[in-house]
């Protein structure tokens, strides 16, 4: 018979209620380090920017279609301002202090397109793009929606496309566009033309939106047909 002393039994409890905290220790730094992340300054300018797109169209909204004073339109316009100016700084202050993550990397382009989006839309009901000036809202957002399915498609074969200058000035001259058609006929008392100028921009966004997008449209029939024959 074969008789198991006392002190070893001890000693292994012991050791598996030492290797159970330091589990759960290493588990609560892991949990620190991701709240951590998702709670640093870049990611909160997103989470700004995300919460600031319902109050942007709720303003104009109101003045659209319950007929409520001009000075919301300012209000939405530099709320807007506010998001946009955001954009930049998120990426700044991730580079500068080292705080980039996964995390931010995929929410960032995700609040982009819903600021845009949501302007977008709230701006055809409110009439301000209207006619022929629909196609261009048409084709920004078909393209976000084209590059947003490729990029997802990239990620997953760890192809990464690089964002172009033109690329960066495109999302300036649309997010410029889209403040002129927010101010609309509160900007056009004080500017006749604000509203001509936001639709003139509004094209030369969609213009250099279809020739930036044919980049990520290229490198996703690349890699297609690059893996049906392969």
């Amino acid at each position: 018979m074969i008789v198991v002393s006392a002190p070893h039994l001890g000693c292994g409890t012991v050791d598996v209620q030492a290797a159970a905290v330091l589990v759960g220790r290493m588990n609560i730094a892991t949990t620190r380090g991701t709240t951590s992340r998702a709670m640093s300054l870049p990611n909160i300018l997103t989470y700004g920017r995300i919460a600031a797109i319902p109050v942007v169209v709720g303003c104009i909204y109101a003045q659209s279609i319950l007929d409520q004073p001009l000075w919301l339109r300012w209000v939405a316009v530099a709320l807007f301002i506010a998001a946009a100016v955001t954009d930049y700084l998120d990426g700044y202050y991730a580079r500068i202090w080292n705080q980039q993550s996964a995390f931010g990397r995929m929410l960032d382009p995700i609040a982009d397109k819903l600021l845009v989006a949501s302007c977008l839309l709230m701006l055809a009901a409110d009439g301000i793009i209207h006619g022929w000036s629909l196609w261009a809202a048409i084709v920004i957002l078909c393209r976000e929606i084209l590059v947003s399915g490729l990029r997802e498609y990239l990620a997953a074969l760890r192809v990464s496309v690089p964002v172009t200058k033109l690329a960066k000035w495109k999302t300036t001259v649309q997010l410029v566009a889209i403040g002129f058609l927010l101010a609309g006929p509160a900007g056009d008392e004080v500017v006749p033309v604000v509203s001509m100028i936001g639709l003139a921009l509004l094209w030369a966004s969609a213009i250099v939106t279809i020739y930036t997008g044919y980049d990520y449209f290229r490198a996703g029939i690349h890699h297609l047909i690059k893996e049906d024959e392969g």
